[in-house]
């Protein structure tokens, strides 16, 4: 009898095992993108992940032998310093020697770019992962700096200050706040975009989430002319607490892409809202280019909505909304510096 039961038990276990093993296979293929399951690459891959080569293209930091001879030669013979910073290794060279080998065989049979590991197929240049979204980037980080520090100089130079030799403009410090986070945020946009880790990946969600977040407050501070430091405190306090766990929950917990990008839209459509309301209510002297920042700024999020192969290897969906986000720069920081002149004005008006 115990033995029929072993038996039986035995049985249950290999079935279970076979079972879960079926459905971990499932998940992975339903997981994966197109390019993850096709038959060519996956060859290409374990051929390059065997022998370091793929086809007449070795890679020296695979430690494989190249011809009877050790890749690991002399230092003129290893990776240049560019290369070697971004930190590739033998699995990533032999996906992308893969992928480009592959897609240009699909290029020829007249065929559509398709995801490898759930990004589209670029081109590298100089080593950089996609040159498009980095070019852009930095220039977003330059119209940031630009835009930062002519309010400076518009606040401290060529407008009245009080008696504390500090800026009447009461918002100045969060506009100082917002100018940090945005070049902290794209500083880590261009790194991310250079050379996709889980640590780059991480801090670059990170940054974008905590600016988003401080936008949202700066748009319902400035909208509803809160100037008391307690009642900024209590409108910000809520909303810190929410941007801190949405933070916490995707680095140490899980980074959901689909549940951070339904927050971020929820930020961004909102501020977008208060802004333009704001506006509109106000009558304020520049609220056309504030209109135009906001309007721009949501055609532009539907370049994320609607994502697309990248045009020679460079330009997708997602660098292309990075572009157009410069001349918006320009223009907002245009909008910060007519705001503070105009509240400073009329605040010297009312005293004299």
């Amino acid at each position: 009898m115990s033995t029929g039961f072993s038996i039986h038990k035995m049985m249950m276990d290999r079935y279970s095992i076979a079972v879960f093993m079926m459905i971990s296979f499932l998940v992975g293929v339903l997981n994966a993108s197109e390019g993850d399951s096709d038959l060519h690459y996956r060859s290409c891959l374990a051929e390059g992940e065997e022998t370091g080569c793929v086809g007449d293209q070795c890679f020296r930091h695979c430690n494989f032998p190249s011809n009877g001879v050790l890749v690991d030669g002399p230092w003129y013979m290893k990776e240049p310093l560019y290369l070697k910073w971004k930190q590739w290794e033998c699995e990533s060279d032999c996906r992308y020697a893969c992928m480009i080998d592959r897609e240009k065989e699909r290029e020829e049979r007249g065929e559509e770019p398709i995801k490898y590991h759930g990004k589209w197929p670029f081109k590298r240049v100089l080593g950089i992962q996609e040159p498009a979204s980095v070019a852009f980037s930095a220039l977003n980080l330059a119209m940031h700096l630009h835009g930062w520090l002519s309010f400076v100089n518009l606040l401290y130079y060529n407008l009245p200050l009080n008696q504390d030799k500090k800026a009447y403009y009461e918002f100045a410090s969060l506009c100082h706040v917002y100018a940090i986070l945005a070049m902290n945020s794209w500083f880590w946009s261009i790194v991310f975009h250079t050379r996709e880790v889980d640590l780059t990946e991480s801090l670059d969600y990170s940054s974008a989430v905590a600016l988003l977040g401080y936008s949202l407050i700066l748009s319902i501070l400035r909208s509803f002319n809160v100037r008391d430091e307690a009642a900024r405190v209590m409108v910000a306090a809520p909303f810190l607490a929410f941007f801190t766990t949405h933070i916490l929950y995707l680095n140490f917990y899980n980074l959901d892409y689909g549940w951070n990008m339904k927050v971020c839209a929820i930020m961004g459509v909102a501020q977008f809202l208060v802004w333009a309301i704001w506006a509109g209510v106000t009558r304020h002297p520049s609220r056309w280019k504030l209109w135009t920042v906001v309007f721009g700024s949501g055609l532009a999020m539907l370049l994320e909505i609607y994502d697309f192969p990248p045009h020679y290897g460079v330009f997708d969906a997602h660098s292309l909304w990075h572009g157009t986000t410069v001349p918006l720069t320009f223009l907002w920081w245009s909008f910060i510096r007519d705001d503070a002149e105009i509240r400073t004005l009329d605040f010297i008006k009312k005293i004299k």
